[in-house]
């Protein structure tokens, strides 16, 4: 009897669960979805923001400084491949000056997406429009310094050229996603702030 109990409660549990988490889950997934609208490069943001989807709601400055995050941790990793393409490869002449520019572009990318993400950590009622201001100026900014990095380089069908561009492209699509959730959070204004 007690066996047939204990299996008739888990049998209960499962069915509830079975029946509630998909819900969550997609109740999570429209959040992102509905936050993402506003980008770009959709798909990608969806991708990059998912793991966040069940954790912020609809809040605005939740997903601004979500986005900032991610890109600051996509930023750092094509940095990175960059210092280590320099170090093992046998880029010369123009090639290697270039790609010492893209890694000193990066760097000053991630300067700008620290000083925001700062911002979107302190928001202030009094000083609300000018932390956008500020906001818009440096993820600009970084999205200009990655969008520059190709500046400079030769022979643009190599393929090590081809795939440090793909990397590039995708690392400013995301920079591109983040500046359209801070501008989002900018037009929603101060009562964005508040937790929904």
């Amino acid at each position: 009897m007690i066996i047939i109990a204990r299996f008739m409660l888990l049998a209960l549990l499962f069915s509830f669960l079975a029946n509630t988490t998909p819900m969550v889950f997609a109740k999570g997934i429209d959040n992102v979805k509905e936050a993402c609208k506003v980008t770009r490069y959709q798909n990608l943001c969806i991708h990059s923001l998912s793991q966040f989807s069940n954790n912020l709601g609809t809040n605005p400055s939740k997903w601004a400084r979500a986005s900032v995050s991610v890109t600051i941790v996509e930023v750092k990793n094509v940095q990175t491949y960059l210092e280590n393409l320099k170090r093992n490869m046998n880029m010369r002449g123009r090639n290697r000056i270039a790609l010492s520019d893209c890694i000193e572009s990066f760097a000053d990318a991630i300067d700008e997406l620290h000083k925001s993400l700062n911002v979107l950590r302190k928001l202030s009622k009094s000083i609300f429009s000018t932390q956008m201001g500020d906001l818009n100026t440096w993820i600009s900014a970084a999205l200009t310094s990655e969008d520059t990095c190709f500046d400079g380089f030769e022979g643009q069908t190599e393929i090590e050229i081809k795939f440090l561009r793909n990397r590039v492209r995708n690392v400013s699509c995301i920079t591109s996603n983040a500046l359209a959730l801070v501008n989002k959070l900018a037009t929603t204004g101060i009562g964005s702030i508040i937790d929904r």
